[in-house]
């Protein structure tokens, strides 16, 4: 098994650095690439850069079948190169993560982590993005993969669908264990920041996200407040069929 890995928050940010470490002690994984964006590009959602060159560094690999790149692009970015020739690599499997903070309910629509996988869908691969709901317990993070990853492709689960996983950021030990999750739902976001730059002129920063407001028992909010994993498959079909069936007789 050949691994492609990547994030949104850079490839120096910790959660990356663990999971590479605890990736490399699975003897079924022969090769892991490790391509991240040279910067944070949280929130980056699904971007291409189509109008201006990639740049691609090689860095210092502390593993010898692990090979690690920066690159100047979004996770969306990364992923596409990886796949698509820039390393004559061809992975069986994409994982994004270890995100610092949840990706749960609307936060995936926004979510450069979830993107990186997304792409890998999108070019035929198995694909995992995987979030630590807070920025301490990478460690705990970094374990569950190492044990959802063979029961994952035990399970063969279908490349047209993506596993999103959000795992609390407690102690490893503290888990209450695991539950399979649908998304929930946010409040619509908080305003936006207003403040004045040193020359006087206005300034905004974009809100923190609302608070839930669909945690029911079933979504990932409710799995992750109560101390399990939450694992959510995710579809890219968008269609509204209700909707469909409601409008597909109206004539102009």
């Amino acid at each position: 098994m050949k691994l492609l890995v990547s994030n949104d928050d850079g490839y120096f940010a910790p959660g990356i650095i663990t999971l590479v470490d605890h990736l490399v002690e699975l003897d079924w994984i022969e090769e892991i690439h490790v391509i991240a964006p040279d910067r944070n590009r949280s929130a980056a959602s699904n971007s291409l850069t189509l109008m201006e060159p990639l740049r691609m560094r090689e860095q210092i690999s502390k593993y010898p079948n692990v090979k690690y790149y920066s690159m100047t692009g979004t996770p969306t970015d990364c992923v596409h190169l990886g796949v698509n020739g820039a390393l004559g690599f061809q992975p069986d499997m994409v994982i994004s993560g270890i995100n610092a903070g949840a990706n749960m309910g609307d936060d995936v629509l926004y979510s450069g982590t979830v993107a990186a996988a997304t792409e890998g869908r999108f070019l035929g691969k198995i694909s995992v993005a995987v979030s630590l709901c807070g920025d301490q317990h990478f460690e705990t993070a970094a374990k569950i993969m190492q044990l959802l990853l063979p029961k994952l492709l035990a399970a063969k689960i279908d490349s047209n669908n993506i596993i999103n996983i959000n795992v609390p950021d407690i102690a490893y030990e503290a888990l209450q264990g695991v539950r399979y999750t649908r998304l929930g739902r946010r409040h619509v976001s908080e305003p936006v920041v207003e403040q004045l730059d040193p020359r006087g002129l206005p300034i905004f920063w974009i809100g923190p996200a609302g608070i839930a407001a669909d945690s029911e028992d079933g979504t990932d909010f409710d799995a992750v407040e109560k101390g399990f994993v939450s694992v959510t498959p995710l579809q890219i079909d968008l269609t509204d069929y209700k909707t469909l069936e409601a409008i597909n007789h109206l004539e102009l």
